[in-house]
This record gives C-alpha cells, structure tokens and sequence, in this order.
C-alpha cells in the first residue's frame, strides 16, 4: 500500500510539472509575441519620426533655399539700381563716359543674372566654371588664401 501511494504521489507529481512545464512555455510564448509586437511598435515609431525628421530637414532646406534666393533677387534689384546711379552721375562723353557706360552695362547684366538665376544657379555656374578651369580655379583659390591670411594675419 505503501507503495501505491508512493507512486500515486510520484504520478501526480509529474503530471504537475508536467502541467507547470506546459504552463511555463504558454507563458514564455506570450510574452514573446509581446516583445515582438512591442519590438514592432517601436519599429514603426522609429520609422515615423525619421519620417517626420527626414520631411522637415526638406521643409527647412526648401526654406532656406527660397529665401536665399530671395536675397540674392533684392541683390540683383539693388546692383540694378547702382547701375542707374553710375549713369546718372558718371561722365557722359569722352572716354571716360564710355567706361560708365560698360560699367553700368555690367552692373545691369549682374543684377538681371542675380534676378534671374539666384544664388542657385550661381553656385551651378560657378561649379561649372571650376570644372572646365581646374588649374585656374585653383589657382585663383591658393592666391585669394594667402591674401586674406595676410589680411588677417597679425602684424607683429
């Protein structure tokens, strides 16, 4: 009998491990979907806010763009006006009045291509122009270095 009892008791043991076992994987396979579901969530939020950064970065540099090119129309406006300025008080005749005369040409085709193209298509010329000149352009670039770092270089 004591026996019997013995292995009742060893039977009703195991079923119960056996039950907590199978409990235990219900419960390690919940919180897995959870943390996947979580993990998800997280993805998705993440996702959004690059979203969200990405679509005002956009905004911002439209922005800025816009108003640099706004800038550089008021420029061209002013550089346009400079050259009625030169006209109107520059010498008329002779050689000299022919100078005023290139010199406002000049200022005007400035300004209409600062109107025209802002600061965008300025830097696209420019670029451009550096391409086909390399060894002038870097040139240009080593000389306007070295006279601004004697410009602002200390006399000692």
């Amino acid at each position: 009998m004591a026996h019997n009892t013995t292995t009742e008791v060893k039977g009703k043991v195991g079923e119960a491990a056996d039950k907590a076992l199978e409990h235990g994987k219900e419960l390690a396979a919940d919180a897995a979907a959870k943390a996947r579901d979580v993990a998800g969530s997280l993805a998705d939020a993440g996702r959004t806010a690059a979203s969200g950064l990405a679509d005002a970065s956009r905004s911002a540099a439209r922005s800025a763009g816009q108003a640099v090119d706004s800038a550089a129309n008021r420029a061209g406006e002013k550089v346009e006006s400079l050259a009625g300025t030169v006209r109107e008080y520059g010498p008329h005749s002779g050689v000299l009045g022919q100078a005023t005369e290139t010199v406002a040409q000049g200022l005007e085709r400035g300004g209409r291509y600062l109107e025209d193209q802002g600061m965008s298509g300025l830097a696209n010329d420019l670029t451009d122009m550096v391409k086909r000149n390399p060894i002038p352009a870097l040139l240009f670039g080593i000389g306007l270095g070295f006279v601004l770092a004697r410009l602002t270089s200390s006399r000692s």
